[in-house]
């Protein structure tokens, strides 16, 4: 496993990847759509010249992870990819890591004919989240393209 991304909710997704692209020269890597799932908005940005990454989150009003925003603490989770959701929660609920409870629409999103992406998600000591996920190139290299 290793750390993919690091998600920072924003109050408005089209200005700030606005600003990341206009004042830090990052460029958009991904996006995607889970409002229908419940839910938000999310853009992948990475940076050109090391390569790391930040996920932008954005929930509307209606979503129960629209939580009121506080300036300073849109850190909205730590991304791990694993080499299998379900075997990684498992072993942590077993050491008694809170498991954070997700709808099962979130939990399993089929992407493609090929990719179902799997999402789970824990927190740490502090209440911080840890998003797990897995991906069918189950290799642990880093690719500065992809999630």
């Amino acid at each position: 496993m290793f750390v993919s991304y690091v998600g920072i909710r924003v109050t408005n997704l089209e200005k700030s990847v606005k600003f990341y692209e206009e004042m830090f020269g990052m460029k958009v890597l991904k996006s995607g759509d889970f409002i229908k799932a419940g839910g938000g908005k999310y853009v992948l940005m990475g940076d050109t010249v090391s390569g790391q990454r930040i996920e932008l989150n954005w929930y509307p009003q209606n979503s129960k992870y629209a939580t009121k925003y506080v300036a300073g603490e849109g850190l909205d989770h730590i991304g791990v990819k694993v080499a299998s959701v379900a075997k990684k929660l498992a072993e942590l609920a077993a050491k008694r890591v809170e498991v954070v409870k997700i709808p099962d629409s979130l939990a399993s999103q089929h992407l493609s004919e090929a990719f179902t992406l799997h999402i789970g998600f824990v927190k740490d000591p502090d209440g911080i989240w840890i998003g797990l996920y897995d991906h069918p190139d189950k290799s642990a290299t880093y690719d500065p393209n992809a999630y």
